[in-house]
């Protein structure tokens, strides 16, 4: 059981990492639908505030741990920064992510708004786990910036923020600041593991843009 929790706990969506999570087997008879995704994308969001950039609270058992990872991508920042993130195209780049769920999408004062759920199947003891991870994406265009919120089980906060920086006409450099919540007792595992996740990511979006295949 504490192999399985721990396994759950990596933040595998890239993303994303991304919101509330449900373990279950990926060939269970009747998998949640979409809208049963959205109903537990919304609980997530009303129960365990994952919106809120708030360091868990002294004597809660719960530990905060920052990471940052860059990459430089040799294309424009405009071809870059689509492709990048566009959560459709991290689909067979991104560990275990098999689809996204998109609940809602809106835009205000020239920033879109994503409400999504990634939905991974996780290699487990000979059988698929599915995981849920239900995640905001807040994507600021005009600079070049996008951020994320995320919750999944057993209880993992995501923030990001991933800048893009012009470094010339056709080179660009992808920063992901990375700030994770979790147990105290899994926090290090937690962290170590979503900035594994995140490399194999930033890795892969790399070679498909600059291949012309994004």
């Amino acid at each position: 059981m504490t192999k399985l929790l721990r396994l759950l706990a990596a933040p595998l969506v890239a993303a994303v990492t991304l919101l509330a999570a449900v373990a279950t087997p990926a060939h269970a008879d009747e998998p949640p639908s979409d809208a049963d995704l959205a109903r537990q994308w919304q609980e997530a969001w009303d129960t365990h505030k994952f919106y809120l950039n708030i360091p868990p609270a002294p004597g809660s058992g719960k530990s905060r741990a920052h990471r940052s990872i860059s990459i430089d991508i040799n294309a424009p920042i405009g071809r870059v920064f689509d492709a990048y993130s566009d959560f459709t195209n991290h689909i067979g780049r991104a560990a275990f992510l098999k689809r996204v769920v998109t609940h809602k999408t809106w835009k205000h004062l020239g920033v879109r708004y994503n409400n999504l759920t990634a939905v991974e199947e996780v290699p487990y003891d000979g059988q698929l786990v599915t995981l849920y991870t239900h995640t905001q994406q807040r994507i600021h265009r005009a600079l070049f910036f996008y951020e994320t919120d995320t919750y999944s089980e057993p209880g993992v906060i995501t923030h990001q923020k991933i800048v893009f920086t012009k470094l010339g006409h056709n080179k660009t450099r992808v920063t992901e600041f990375l700030t994770f919540d979790a147990d105290s007792t899994l926090i290090d595992f937690v962290a170590d593991n979503g900035v594994a996740s995140h490399q194999q990511t930033q890795a892969a979006l790399k070679q498909a843009i600059e291949s012309g295949e994004l």
